[in-house]
């Protein structure tokens, strides 16, 4: 193992560290043993045992120094996490050994700035673990496991901790080697990271973004709390900010939380286990929303465990009897977020199973009918086909058996059905047999109908002009590609103005699916935007905006509407929102003289985080009513709508 290390590698480790010392200090050294000294050791063997004795000495001695060394190895972890040295020579050993120290004895935590020391121990064991499986064997047999379910927990750090234990231990789960190590500790890590990814948010914007200033508390009489500084300079690795910047990092840092507590149970969930934990209800319906906000750029999230669940045949079961996921998915499908794909993905497993399939299609039918031309997403091609598909997968045989009416229960869904078989199946066969001379002459009548909605439109006939739209696309044949975007996108335009969003979103969908790539035809993208804004779906609305705007010409400066419309769904789709939104609305019932104001007034009023010299001293209960607030809010489609009105 020793033998991996290259000289090469010897050589940058040792610059990489001379460069931290002289950054901290500039003045003669006068440790005993000093790690930046110890690194700076030309002799590689002298150096690897003098470093061996260092990481044995460090969790004993709690120098007021340690801090300085934490945050060195910190550097070196995330600089190179493959490298061999440190790993080899006790780092995961000495980590879990501070770590220790620090949740069991109160008054050293509190010293010095050793409050730091858990966080950077953590981080450590995280970015060794993140790539190289003979780390993450050597992490386990060293004991991390257990202080990092101790940090996990919350009972003694806060919501800082947390997160880098969750990634640690995520990074752990990800391995076959190391996942049983962990699998000991299964139902508790596994509730844990579901508390931790529906609570994350409120924790973080209750006791760090909403909090005003972390030196005056003057300024903050709502609520008798000031900002930890530690998460100040950990936030901002103690570089001067503002409080703009420093709420910017903690969204940042909040959406990493709930994305790698979904990651940890993804790894349960893929290998079958924990299903019915995970499945609750309650967790189920707040997976939907949890997308990890706008700073979230590669973590499919909450959809993506969806879609793991959807997999397995317990998890369709459970998935299928929540009407308020298949919607969610529903939504999702007929999106420009780059999730889609996922959306269609679960709905169509849960269509192709006969036991989740007559609970679900008569809302999925709906939604994935505007979906059927879809040629491909992403590296994935004849989407439309495959949706198509698994939407008749029974239609002929009942079709034949005249038995339709057994397995649909409202007759729009049935209606739907026969619509996607005329399309897809009669229509196509009959025009196949269409001459090019006989398509040119409906290419002709489709062009003066489509001229007549348009002059019909500009008069303000907007109903007359919706019908003529209609007229040319039932006579348009379906190879007539540019036309039918041009007419689905115009007559969406009526729908808007006819305020009709649901049809809107409907037309331009299918415009969307036609234009090539898929999801790039401008005009269509802003007219659905604007349809998801006036139903409350404030994140489509704005994915479809971005995409509006990078859809036109790069060298033209952005429509003023599209970059209000971005603004104003950006506010409402703000990681912090819904928080924001529930903290407002208990604030009004604090001011009420009943029992229900008496109950939140005291637990709002729950005793500061901080002792007199801003170290972390003691721990309360995460914040609080967080379960009866979230039922009271209801979906976040209503939220979006309260909080857009109160910026209008």
């Amino acid at each position: 193992m020793d033998s991996s290390l290259t000289k090469h590698e010897n050589i940058r480790t040792t610059h990489l560290i001379s460069k931290t010392h002289d950054l901290i200090s500039t003045t003669p050294c006068m440790t005993p043993f000093c790690f930046f000294c110890i690194m700076k050791e030309p002799d590689s063997k002298q150096r690897r045992t003098k470093i061996t004795n260092c990481f044995k000495k460090l969790p004993v001695i709690g120098e007021q120094e340690n801090v300085l060394v934490l945050s060195g190895l910190w550097y070196i972890a995330m600089s190179h996490p493959g490298d061999w040295e440190l790993p080899s020579l006790g780092v995961f050993e000495c980590m879990t050994s501070l770590i220790h120290k620090a949740l069991n004895d109160d008054e050293w935590r509190c010293r010095d700035q050793n409050i730091y020391i858990p966080y950077y121990a953590a981080h450590v064991i995280g970015s060794y673990t993140m790539k190289r499986v003979e780390f993450a064997e050597k992490a386990v047999e060293s004991g991390v496991i257990p202080p990092l379910m101790e940090l996990l927990r919350g009972r003694k750090m806060s919501w800082v901790e947390q997160r880098v234990a969750v990634r640690a231990l995520g990074h752990l789960a990800s391995y076959e080697r190391t996942f049983e190590a962990l699998a000991q500790y299964e139902e508790e890590v596994v509730r844990l990271a579901m508390r931790l990814a529906s609570t994350c948010v409120d924790v973080v914007y209750d006791d760090f973004v909403r909090v005003k200033d972390n030196n005056n508390n003057n300024n903050n009489k709502s609520n008798n709390k000031r900002r930890l500084k530690y998460h100040c300079d950990l936030l901002t690795r103690g570089s001067v900010a503002n409080r703009e910047m420093e709420n910017f990092k903690a969204e940042e840092w909040t959406s990493q939380i709930q994305c790698w507590s979904l990651y940890l149970l993804n790894c349960f969930a893929y290998k079958g286990r924990s299903y019915n934990i995970i499945c609750e209800k309650e967790f189920l319906r707040s997976l939907c929303w949890m997308w990890g906000g706008l700073a979230n750029h590669v973590s499919p999230a909450g959809v993506g465990l969806i879609r793991i669940l959807c997999y397995n045949k317990y998890g369709r079961k459970r998935i299928a009897d929540m009407k308020d996921v298949i919607e969610y998915l529903c939504i999702l499908s007929r999106s420009s977020d780059d999730w889609q794909y996922m959306g269609i993905d679960c709905l169509l497993l849960l269509l192709k199973d006969f036991d989740t399939r007559y609970k679900v299609i008569d809302i999925a039918i709906l939604f994935l009918i505007d979906l059927i031309e879809l040629k491909d997403l992403g590296d994935r091609a004849n989407v439309g086909e495959e949706i198509t598909k698994a939407l008749l997968l029974d239609y002929t045989y009942f079709k034949e058996k005249k038995s339709v009416k057994s397995f649909i229960t409202t007759k729009k869904v049935q209606k739907v059905l026969e619509d996607l078989w005329d399309w897809k199946v009669e229509k196509r066969r009959k025009e196949k047999a269409i001459s090019e001379e006989k398509l040119e002459e409906r290419r002709v009548l489709v062009g003066l109908i489509k001229q007549q909605a348009n002059r019909l439109y500009c008069l303000g006939e907007i109903g007359e002009a919706r019908r003529k739209y209609s007229e040319a696309l039932a006579l348009c044949p379906l190879r007539l590609i540019k036309e039918r975007i041009v007419l689905y996108s115009n007559r969406a335009q009526c729908q808007l103005l006819l305020k009709d969003p649901d049809s809107a979103i409907t037309d331009s969908t299918r415009a969307l699916c036609l234009s090539t790539p898929p999801n790039s035809h401008g005009k269509s993208l802003w007219r659905r935007s604007q349809a998801y804004d006036m139903k409350g779906l404030a994140k489509e609305s704005l994915m479809d905006c971005i995409m509006f705007i990078s859809s036109e010409v790069i060298t033209k400066k952005i429509p003023y509407y599209a970059a209000r419309m971005i603004s104003k769904q950006m506010d409402a789709t703000w990681l912090f929102a819904t928080s924001r939104l529930r903290l407002s609305q208990v604030e009004q019932k604090m001011i009420s003289g009943n029992d229900e104001g008496q109950y939140y007034r005291k637990m709002m009023m729950r005793p500061n985080l901080m002792d007199k010299r801003g170290d972390l001293s003691t721990i309360t209960e995460e914040p609080l009513i967080l379960k009866e607030e979230r039922n009271r809010m209801g979906r976040l489609n209503h939220a979006n709508k309260d909080i857009q009105k109160l910026h209008l």
